[in-house]
């Protein structure tokens, strides 16, 4: 298996790599690999707003199963805040990071929480009311970060934005606005998902392992170019409408959840 993890490493995967034949490759060595996973468009499926969402059931016990063959080096890397993202999952509590990497829960237990200065707060409440007048627009409070979601009314996208671009400015040097699939999102500027998995790889059980990372969006972008520079693999779920550095795709959340059922399954 050390054999096989060299020639992943070292492969132009994506030359030769399906995303079947990459999973083929991760559940023959997990002792190789680590296992990084957006939620929402990766895990679940997408909803017309972020409570909306469907956990399907046995999804929590099937990423567990997957976490115990990996030896633990399984995280959730999303864009949720971690409270949130945890009560997804209940009863299972795993390695995660929240709003992008600024909030993050190691594989001991140990947490970071991203500072919510009162000025912060104040831009929240001023986003909501100064977006009063675009009826289906929802605004996602996330403590350390603030969501516009125009999915009910994308008639609002470019007005949108230019708003959202003038709090992010308004808000300072220590935030940043983030694009993503029918949302603009004010998030703390040091945080990315890339950093996040950087940050997991230099520590056990994660430490030493080629990562294989998941998600939908351009939000994703950066994880998977850490992953990409480690010798990984990236794979980027449903249809692929603008560039990606991901290395594979695969079609659908559903077809991710298949995968990791599968993966999650013992040798024996």
């Amino acid at each position: 298996m050390a054999e096989l993890a060299r020639t992943v490493q070292s492969a132009p995967r994506h030359e030769i790599f399906s995303t079947g034949e990459a999973l083929d490759y991760i559940g023959a060595d997990p002792d190789g690999w680590a296992v990084f996973l957006d939620i929402d468009g990766c895990l679940l499926d997408l909803a017309p707003t972020p409570d909306s969402i469907v956990v399907p059931v046995g999804l929590a016990a099937d990423i567990e199963r997957l976490s115990k063959k990996f030896g633990g080096a399984v995280a959730l890397v999303t864009g949720r805040a971690l409270i949130y993202a945890d009560a997804l999952f209940k009863p299972f509590v795993f390695p995660i990071a929240g709003l992008h990497g600024a909030e993050m829960r190691g594989p001991d237990g140990s947490r970071i929480f991203a500072d919510m200065p009162p000025e912060f707060e104040r831009l929240k409440a001023d986003l909501v009311a100064d977006t009063a007048d675009m009826p289906g627009v929802l605004i996602e409070d996330k403590g350390a970060a603030v969501a516009a979601h125009y999915r009910l009314a994308p008639q609002f996208e470019e007005a949108l934005g230019k708003r959202m671009s003038a709090f992010a400015k308004a808000a300072g040097p220590g935030w940043a606005l983030q694009l993503g699939k029918m949302v603009y999102e004010i998030r703390p500027s040091r945080a990315s998902k890339g950093d996040a998995v950087e940050r997991f790889l230099r520590e056990p059980p994660f430490l030493g392992r080629l990562p294989l990372a998941m998600g939908d969006d351009l939000t994703d972008e950066s994880m998977f170019a850490v992953v990409n520079a480690r010798g990984g693999h990236s794979i980027r779920v449903g249809r692929v409408e603008t560039s990606t550095c991901a290395l594979s795709t695969i079609a659908s959340p559903t077809l991710v959840r298949e995968a990791i059922a599968r993966l999650g399954l013992t040798d024996d």
